[in-house]
């Protein structure tokens, strides 16, 4: 076993040295062009591959200046800046326009080093160099063709947005920017996911390939605003890594890329001529309702005194039996005459179950009213949710019952010396159920008689305008086939405050 003192003396003894013609090698077999000149930038040295970068060949340099590499289009500024830094014994690098011996002009990417002795004194000058012309060029085609994408992007009339899997926006356009403004969303893309996609959160980070879909149309509502369509196209697209550790292992992501096209000029023309034909099919469904309720009153009117004659049957088939037989007759006979008369009461058309928006049903309704609105001087005030996700329900009949809640609000406004007239109807989603109130300015209905009001029949108004209907008692009823409750209560304003909710996750009956 080595003694300690063998093993000091082992390391006391110094490294071997490289012999001096081993770096001459080394340097004039490199692959990138050095030289090496004095101070005033004589060359004095140039290895192999500074004659196959230049052309020229070491005779042919040596003892000439660096300057003869120039191509007298630098700029000045250039060279201050490599003679400031070099005088200050700092190595320099920058790109330099040179020209061959061919007469052929590369750029070059070029590093000088001062070469300092033992005293802190400058001696020589060392210039390492290599064409990098090519990749000059390439790069450039790359940023011409980012450019032009990036020009042709934004120039689209459509709107584009790149997500990532925790549904953040890594790239969008000019168009998509636009959106945000017009929407007065945050992300216009989350806000149409929302509308077309309730769970893309999810999906987008658990299987993204089930978030790609093709022309899916979202309704986005403003407050006093006509409603925008817009089609959303997803598809998956890989989004590579740029960070150096992922080099040699593939960490591709893949995003979500998100295609947006206005349609509204399009839905604005088939909604005018649904808008026609809806209003047709309201007018005829108030009609046969009118009808109805007519023929359902007139029953309920004539039930009190059949009770009442019902009543004297038995008192009189006691005291008076033949009279009692002559009213039990004229009784029979009127109960058959109702019967009769509720038999032509036209029942109400079975209508489908569809997925519908709510917004898109008030807007129908405001614009059926517009007409009866406007006569009565009432101003509308429309706060919609921006998107609502679908609701289960028969569309006419939904109509019915906002417009039935919406002339219940303009009948009461439209009273002689009414002045506040004042209509707001807004939409939200509330934990699990889409909210919709409709708010008005008039006399409202007094708190007592307000547990009535769903009654058949029943009216808080007195006099010559009294009427009895079945308005609120057909809204109650539609609202319960649809799983859903309404309330009445008193806004801060004064006037009646309604509220109708259904749950999202609930049927029509």
């Amino acid at each position: 076993m080595p003694s300690a003192k063998c093993l000091a003396a082992q390391h006391a003894q110094p490294s071997p040295k490289l012999p001096p013609e081993v770096y001459l090698q080394a340097v004039d077999q490199a692959d990138l062009a050095i030289s090496i000149t004095d101070l005033a930038a004589n060359i004095l040295f140039a290895n192999e591959s500074f004659t196959r970068v230049t052309g020229y060949t070491p005779g042919e340099v040596v003892g000439n200046n660096e300057s003869m590499l120039s191509n007298r289009t630098t700029p000045r500024e250039i060279y201050q800046s490599m003679w400031t830094a070099l005088m200050e014994q700092r190595p320099w690098s920058g790109k330099l326009l040179n020209r061959k011996k061919s007469g052929q002009l590369y750029l070059a990417e070029l590093t000088i080093s001062p070469v300092v002795d033992a005293a802190g004194k400058t001696t020589h000058y060392l210039g390492m160099h290599r064409d990098i012309t090519e990749f000059h060029r390439l790069e450039q085609m790359v940023r011409n063709q980012k450019a032009l994408i990036e020009s042709v992007v934004d120039a689209a009339p459509i709107a584009i947005a790149l997500l990532d899997q925790k549904g953040r926006v890594l790239l969008d356009n000019q168009a998509y920017k636009k959106l945000v403004t017009d929407l007065r969303v945050a992300e216009p893309a989350h806000t149409l996911l929302d509308s077309v996609l309730g769970t893309w959160r999810t999906q987008l980070s658990d299987d993204i390939v089930t978030c790609v879909f093709e022309n899916r149309e979202a309704r986005v509502d403003h407050r006093n605003g006509r409603p925008r369509w817009l089609s959303v196209t997803t598809s998956m697209i890989q989004i590579h890594s740029d960070s150096a550790d992922n080099y040699f292992a593939s960490s591709d992501q893949p995003g979500l890329l998100l295609v947006i096209s206005d349609v509204t000029s399009l839905r604005a023309e088939q909604e005018r001529a649904r808008t026609a034909a809806l209003q047709a099919a309201m007018a005829e469904e108030e009609r046969t309702a009118a009808l109805r309720e007519g023929l359902s009153a007139a029953i309920f009117r004539l039930e009190e005194p059949m009770n009442v004659m019902a009543s004297a049957v038995s008192i009189l088939q006691r005291r008076d039996p033949s009279s009692a037989d002559l009213l039990k007759h004229a009784l029979s006979a009127g109960r058959e005459h109702m019967e009769s008369l509720r038999l032509v009461i036209p029942p109400s058309a079975p209508e489908m179950v569809f997925s519908v928006n709510l917004n898109e049903l008030l807007r129908d309704v405001l614009e059926v009213c517009t007409p009866r609105l406007l006569r009565a001087g009432v101003v509308v005030d429309w706060h919609p949710a921006a998107t609502l996700p679908p609701l289960l329900g028969r569309p006419l009949q939904l109509r019915m019952l906002f417009k039935a809640l919406v002339d219940n609000a303009i009948e009461a406004m439209d009273t002689k010396g009414w002045k506040r007239r004042e209509l707001t109807l807004a939409t939200s989603v509330v934990r699990n159920c889409m909210v919709v109130t409709v708010t008005d300015s008039g006399p409202g209905i007094p708190a007592e008689l307000r547990h009535r009001a769903f009654e058949p029949f029943f009216s808080a108004k007195t006099g010559a305008s009294r009427h009895l209907g079945t308005g609120l008692s057909r809204a109650q009823q539609i609202v319960s086939d649809h799983g859903g409750i309404i309330d009445l209560d008193e806004s801060p304003g004064g006037g009646c405050h309604v509220v109708v909710e259904f749950r999202l996750d609930g049927d029509p009956i």
